[in-house]
């Protein structure tokens, strides 16, 4: 009998024993929060390579065009070819442009030949932010070659028709209008 309720201790024993592992109870937490780090620090790195495979890609295009390019600090590109003699664009201003657009493999995805000037109040929206952008930087009569880079453009969605995801979108353009 001394035999079976030493067991019997030993066991219950050997089971507080193994359920106090003596273990930190924050141990469990900082594991789970390492892990779950770990997938928002991979998907910058990656953000971060694509974004450099892109850089290197208009880098490429632009080279290949000799175009003689201005960069902005968020990485829009734009070359004015031929001077107007107009005011310069502002915030709130309606613009008419008229337009070549392409994605970077020189495929023409829209044209105001066919779908007549893209006009648009500057700093609303309803346009890529890129190429609101590239307008503070035109005036009046300017014909212009801007490079959107994806993020400034479509985005991770494209526009839903020709313009696919993470696209560079390019912009032969002429600003007819300033209101």
């Amino acid at each position: 009998m001394r035999v079976f309720i030493a067991s019997i201790l030993l066991s219950v024993g050997m089971l507080l024993v193994s359920c106090n592992n003596n273990k930190p109870t924050g141990y469990v937490a900082k594991k789970q929060k390492t892990i779950q780090k770990s997938p928002e620090k991979s998907l910058e790195k990656v953000n971060r390579y694509l974004l450099k495979v892109e850089n290197r890609e208009i880098d490429d295009y632009v080279k290949r065009h000799h175009w003689d390019m201005q960069t902005t600090g968020s990485g829009l590109r734009y070359q004015i070819t031929k001077k107007g003699n107009g005011r310069a664009i502002k915030k709130g201003d309606r613009v008419a442009l008229k337009y070549n657009t392409f994605l970077i493999n020189g495929r023409m995805i829209y044209s105001s030949v066919k779908l007549g000037p893209k006009v648009f109040e500057v700093g609303h929206g309803g346009v890529e932010t890129g190429l609101e952008e590239a307008m503070l930087h035109l005036h009046k009569g300017d014909k212009a070659n801007v490079i959107i880079p994806s993020f400034l453009a479509f985005g991770l969605n494209g526009d839903g028709d020709k313009i696919p995801a993470r696209a560079i979108v390019i912009y032969n353009l002429e600003v007819l209008d300033v209101n």
